[in-house]
């Protein structure tokens, strides 16, 4: 059994074959006193997909939650009304977001002039307003989140997620799901294993050394088994102060949030599936505008970003130090992961993953450019508390508008 605490936050671990059904049991129970949401960023096309259609058959039977909040992105006129249809079948009290209509385009024009809400498109854009809706509708006080790509979902990855800031003996105010990613006889979670956890390591050499305050957030992030994980639970309490990137350093931001606005003990991680695996993102080496070569790049500003608001000064000669560092650790670690996979009988192709590292090398030295070019980048959505300031009425219009379109476009 691994009851092993590591790092500065607390695991909660799957020790035993705890049934759904007692967990759930549990739930309801926690949920009389504390209403439990879910929200979900989804793009149109994922409605077509194995994953989708198994994640809300899963949900069918879960008793617990008081609303669930669906955000669409990509989708017209007659997918969004197909989107009504599809999420219909849920027996909870569903919203869905339809984020490329005119209701919902109106309002955001209004923040974007203002200068308060992400321009380009999303999951992180996504995720900010159904953090808004869900602010605005004040129907929950406890919300996970979680992709719509998971084609191993059961509902007991979703009971796991939220318990620790359901249960009203804990003091939980954010937990972050983690996982094995292993799938088809091989080793899983590339950018985490080959770019996060050897360049946490790599700035803590390089930077951490100098900077107690650096070297503190870094060990932060290096205490979560799986920091790219897309599954959070948080208390409504601590999302309106949340500040996040839009791009793909999202996880890593929500990461850095909690550190700085709640204290250590009220978070924690906790084990949500034995199986994982969702849509996998090709490496796009070729290109820095795709797949994951993007993420690795903002992922790494995401990192410099908040090392320089604590104080770490960075330049092009340091950067050429930390990618020799990073890369000297990530070839140590992939002969690591080798050892591992053949001892359990895995694959693991050492060439593509020295390829992946290769490739993570330069990107690192590209972020740090960009870093260093636009210094005055806004790196961050501002949070619903800023925006509330300047437009008090923004979230009852949020919530007005939903509620709008759902009465409008619903089927006849």
């Amino acid at each position: 059994m691994d009851f092993y605490q590591n790092g500065i936050i607390t695991t909660l671990h799957n020790l035993v074959d705890r049934s759904i059904e007692d967990m759930e049991s549990d739930l309801l129970k926690y949920s009389k006193t504390r209403p439990l949401g879910l929200i979900l960023p989804s793009l149109y096309s994922e409605l077509q997909t194995p994953a989708l259609s198994r994640i809300v058959e899963e949900l069918k039977s879960v008793p617990y939650l008081e609303e669930i909040v669906v955000g669409l992105d990509r989708a017209n006129e007659a997918e969004y009304r197909h989107a009504l249809e599809f999420f219909s079948v849920l027996p909870q009290n569903v919203k869905v977001i339809w984020n490329d209509g005119p209701r919902m385009k109106a309002i955001h024009k209004k923040l974007v002039e203002e200068g308060i809400a992400p321009e380009a498109p999303g999951k992180g854009r996504n995720v900010w307003y159904m953090i808004g809706y869900v602010l605005g509708s004040d129907k929950v006080e406890s919300v996970a989140l979680h992709d719509c790509d998971i084609v191993t979902y059961d509902r007991s990855l979703l009971a796991r997620l939220i318990y620790p800031v359901a249960n009203p003996q804990f003091n939980y105010a954010f937990a972050k799901g983690f996982y094995t990613r292993i799938a088809n006889q091989t080793m899983n979670g590339r950018v985490t294993r080959l770019l996060v956890t050897p360049l946490i390591r790599a700035l803590q050499k390089t930077a951490g050394e100098q900077n107690e305050r650096a070297d503190e957030y870094l060990s932060h992030i290096d205490s979560y088994r799986y920091p790219l994980a897309g599954e959070f639970a948080f208390r409504t309490g601590v999302i309106s102060d949340l500040r996040i990137p839009s791009d793909w350093g999202l996880e890593i931001g929500v990461l850095s949030e909690m550190k700085r606005n709640i204290s250590s003990n009220r978070i924690c991680q906790v084990d949500i599936a034995d199986i994982y695996d969702h849509k996998h993102q090709d490496l796009s080496a070729d290109d820095a505008q795709k797949g994951l070569s993007k993420m690795s790049i903002d992922i790494s500003k995401a990192f410099f970003r908040k090392l320089a608001a604590e104080g770490v000064t960075f330049t092009q000669e340091g950067f050429r130090t930390l990618k020799a560092t990073y890369y000297r650790i990530a070839l140590d670690l992939i002969e690591s992961y080798r050892n591992d996979a053949i001892m359990n009988g895995l694959k693991l192709d050492v060439h593509k993953e020295e390829i992946a590292v290769e490739m993570f090398a330069e990107n690192i030295i590209k972020a740090g450019n960009h870093f260093l070019d636009a210094p005055m980048e806004t790196p961050f959505i501002p949070s619903w508390n800023r925006v509330s300031s300047a437009f008090p009425e923004i979230m009852q219009e949020i919530t007005d508008a939903v509620a709008a379109d759902m009465e409008e476009y619903k089927a006849k």
